[in-house]
């Protein structure tokens, strides 16, 4: 059931890293009382309102008071270790703000003959996972398992210009960042507790296919075909469109990655001298 009155309480990013750079801007916009978290706000949270920056530190206690009580959370860094998450949660003294959990799509092993999708089992013998599903049969959070993330900051073509993922057969799946935003804010007002989302584009690729398109579009040199080490998977988003009604504003990745090269290259020319 959605929430009648979400805004009656202020919104905190828990680790205000790259997401947080879109989430809090989106959620500003859209009327939340936004506020974001860093180890070291001064350094890190630049982009962000000096009145809205808190230091949090998961693992100091005498910061865990600078988070409002109650509020919302957007948890963005892993939930480990578990004994320091269950203890910062039970000592907070309201229970009426929502978890939202960012969690990654590799809680799932690889399986390249099925597709992928909520009800598929977690590898709990990864802590990270182990702590989520604690939070989300404790607390009711609402797990959002991230497939790779990419935009302005972190373009796929750099990553392949500078030889940071290699041209396999692999399966991969892929989310723009502003789709990540947009879905964390919805979900925070229509998901129920306690459910898990798959955030994906609803694509899977091979590395193989992304590397020839990107060789014909933009020039990117194919370096020689190597074996990976699996073959990944196939995910399903199929519950974020029908369960939230979603539309993803970058629903086709090639457009997308046009549509950076092109910011880029007008940056440059705003940048060189007349």
């Amino acid at each position: 059931m959605a929430l009648t009155d979400p805004r009656s309480h202020p919104l905190v990013i828990l680790g205000a890293g790259y997401t947080g750079r879109f989430l809090y801007p989106l959620a500003r916009a859209q009327g939340w009382d936004t506020l974001a978290t860093s180890r070291a706000p001064a350094a890190h949270l630049l982009p962000i309102h000096s009145s809205h920056r808190i230091e949090f530190d998961l693992l100091r206690k005498e910061t865990w008071g600078n988070i409002p009580d109650p509020a919302h959370l957007i948890w963005c860094f892993p939930a480990i270790p578990q004994e320091a998450v269950t203890h910062f949660l039970e000592s907070r003294l309201e229970a009426g703000g929502r978890i939202i959990l960012l969690g990654s799509t590799s809680a799932y092993g690889p399986d390249p003959d099925r597709v992928v999708h909520e009800g598929t089992p977690p590898r709990l013998t990864i802590p990270r996972v182990k702590s989520e599903e604690y939070l989300r049969a404790r607390h009711g959070a609402i797990i959002l398992r991230l497939a790779g993330l990419y935009g302005p900051g972190r373009h796929v073509l750099d990553w392949m210009r500078k030889g940071k993922v290699k041209y396999t057969d692999r399966y991969v799946n892929l989310i723009h960042i502003k789709d990540v935003a947009g879905i964390c804010l919805i979900a925070l007002e229509k998901a129920k507790k306690g459910e898990v989302y798959i955030v994906s584009d609803g694509n899977p690729r091979r590395w193989s296919e992304i590397f020839r398109t990107a060789s014909k579009r933009w020039g990117v040199i194919l370096p020689p075909l190597s074996k990976a080490m699996d073959s990944g998977k196939q995910l399903s988003n199929h519950k974020i469109l029908v369960g939230l009604k979603y539309r993803f504003r970058f629903p086709d990745l090639y457009q997308a990655l046009d549509d950076i090269e092109g910011q880029r290259k007008d940056s440059w020319l705003l940048a060189s001298p007349k």
